[in-house]
């Protein structure tokens, strides 16, 4: 058989692409393919357009995709329970939406609590997201984009304010619960030991496209104006 017919097909795909963000050209001529299965980090320098390229990704396959921003976006004087069932909210009627929001149904607590106790949440589940630090509330939105239970995880830095023993417990557990994830991550070491592929980026373009098993950190040091 020809190995081409054995290849997957392309979930997210770019031929010679320029990819903006407020009207200037972050990325040009982009050519890309990422395949189902694959966990793919994107790394590179602030400004280099792993956002942009995770934006991209997004509108690509919106219906598929659990997002979590680099930004949370939470609702400070929601509960982190309210929080994260909010990404939920398109799975259910308004009426049912409603009266979560006033007291929550055991049906929706038997779903965002076994979420929370996996994200070290559940002493602060009728919390509101003002009351907890940094870290916490970006479980939380890790926790939004779980409940989701979509086959596609896109993080912008999705574990930058946690240490990097919970970073690595936390990256695992997305890619436990998701087909594909692509990650922007600023963890050299991180990016090597949870995903599978490194896409570099740098003045405008992908410098480095790799299996992670085949890179080692001293050859992404460069990304970073490293020698």
């Amino acid at each position: 058989m020809n190995d081409a017919l054995k290849q997957p097909a392309a979930l997210f795909q770019f031929s010679n692409q320029r990819l903006q963000y407020q009207g200037r050209t972050v990325l040009d001529n982009l050519s890309l393919s990422i395949a189902s299965g694959e966990r793919v980090a994107l790394i590179g320098e602030s400004g280099a357009g792993k956002s942009t390229l995770l934006k991209a990704l997004r509108e690509q396959r919106p219906d598929q995709v659990a997002w979590c921003p680099q930004q949370p976006g939470l609702v400070p004087i929601l509960s982190t329970f309210h929080n994260i069932y909010m990404g939920a909210l398109s799975s259910h009627s308004l009426a049912y939406n409603l009266v979560n929001l006033i007291k929550p149904l055991p049906r929706a607590l038997n779903i965002v609590e076994p979420i929370a106790k996996q994200l070290g949440l559940k002493q602060h589940l009728f919390s509101s997201t003002d009351k907890l630090s940094g870290g916490q509330r970006q479980r939380t939105s890790i926790g939004r984009a779980l409940i989701q239970q979509r086959p596609i995880f896109l993080g912008d830095e999705p574990v930058a304010n946690v240490d990097e023993y919970q970073g690595d417990a936390l990256l695992q557990l997305i890619c436990q619960q998701h087909q594909t994830v692509v990650l922007a991550l600023h963890d050299i070491a991180q990016s090597l030991s949870i995903c599978t592929r490194i896409i570099g980026l740098q003045d405008g373009a992908i410098v480095i496209d790799a299996p992670s098993d085949q890179l080692q950190a001293s050859d992404l040091a460069g990304l970073y104006g490293a020698s």
